[in-house]
């Protein structure tokens, strides 16, 4: 079985496309991490296909964690899940959950243990 698998919901290709760059130097490269921002136009929005095709290709069998930016990433994101349930969406910060997640998933943690790591990203003093 594979690891855990890591979707980036943004509003923006662009800031989706950089998270996942950055995400690619600090995990391994075993964990799928894959973005779904923007519209399927190049403009801002989220897009439903593009959050199910990154599922699907994000899933090495240990389940996928999904991290939204904001609003309407976080709407469009419970409307796949609720038709397509199983993957976990976590509500913690966009950046440094995704960079938590990505560590701790790297280390073949499961996706309760993953999806903890994220949100524990909230309370990472920065000073």
């Amino acid at each position: 079985m594979g690891l855990v698998g890591i979707v980036l919901v943004s509003h923006s290709e662009q800031l989706a496309s950089g998270l996942a760059e950055l995400l690619s130097q600090v995990a391994t490269p075993d964990v799928h991490v894959v973005p779904a921002g923007g519209t399927d136009d190049g403009e801002l929005g989220t897009s439903p296909e593009r959050i199910t095709a990154a599922i699907e290709r994000a899933d090495a069998g240990a389940g996928v964690l999904i991290l939204a930016d904001l609003g309407s990433a976080v709407l469009t994101t419970r409307a796949v899940l609720d038709e397509a349930p199983g993957p976990l969406l976590v509500d913690a910060p966009f950046v440094e959950g995704a960079v938590a997640a990505a560590v701790t998933a790297s280390t073949g943690a499961d996706l309760a243990t993953v999806a903890e790591a994220a949100r524990e990203a909230r309370d990472v003093d920065k000073f």
